[in-house]
C-alpha cells in the first residue's frame, strides 16, 4: 500500500514538474471578423479543421485560416460569446508547458463604468499559435 501511495505522489509531482513558459504568437489580427456565438475553447491541429470550425460558426462569410506551418504549430481559439458593447476583450496572459500538458491562461476584460464604449453586439475572441505538441492543452479562462 505504501508503494502505491509513493508511486501516486511521484507521478503527480513529475507530471507538474518541468514547468516553463511556452512561446506563443497572437493571430487574432490575421483572423478578423470572427463571430463565435458561443463560449468556446478549441485547439486546432490542421488547416482543414480550422476551416470547418469557422465555417460552422459563420456559414457563407467565414474568414480564411491564417498562414501557418500546420506541421509545426497548432492554434488555440478562445471565444466568450456575444457581448452588449465594445470594450470587451480576451487577453492571453501566459502559456505554460508542463511535462504532461500545456496551460493557456487567459482573461476576459470587461469595460469599467468610465470606459468609452459603444452599445453594439461584439464577439470577443483571441486566436493564438503555439508549437505543435501531442500534449493536451488546457485553457484557464478567468473573468466574467
Amino acid at each position: 500500500m505504501l508503494a502505491v501511495a509513493g508511486w501516486l505522489v511521484y507521478t503527480q509531482a513529475w507530471g507538474e514538474g518541468g514547468t516553463h513558459p511556452l512561446a506563443w504568437r497572437d493571430l487574432t489580427p490575421k483572423v478578423r471578423g470572427l463571430q463565435l456565438v458561443h463560449r468556446e475553447v478549441v485547439v486546432i491541429h490542421s488547416r482543414g479543421t480550422f476551416v470547418k470550425v469557422v465555417r460552422a460558426a459563420m456559414p457563407g462569410r467565414a474568414p480564411g485560416p491564417p498562414a501557418l506551418d500546420w506541421k509545426q504549430q497548432e492554434v488555440v481559439m478562445i471565444a466568450v460569446g456575444p457581448r452588449s458593447g465594445t470594450g470587451y476583450s480576451v487577453d492571453v496572459q501566459r502559456v505554460v508547458e508542463h511535462r504532461r500538458s500545456i496551460d493557456v491562461y487567459a482573461r476576459e476584460r470587461t469595460p469599467s463604468l468610465g470606459d468609452p464604449v459603444t452599445a453594439e453586439v461584439t464577439y470577443p475572441y483571441r486566436v493564438i499559435a503555439i508549437r505543435h505538441s501531442h500534449k493536451p492543452v488546457y485553457v484557464k479562462l478567468h473573468g466574467r
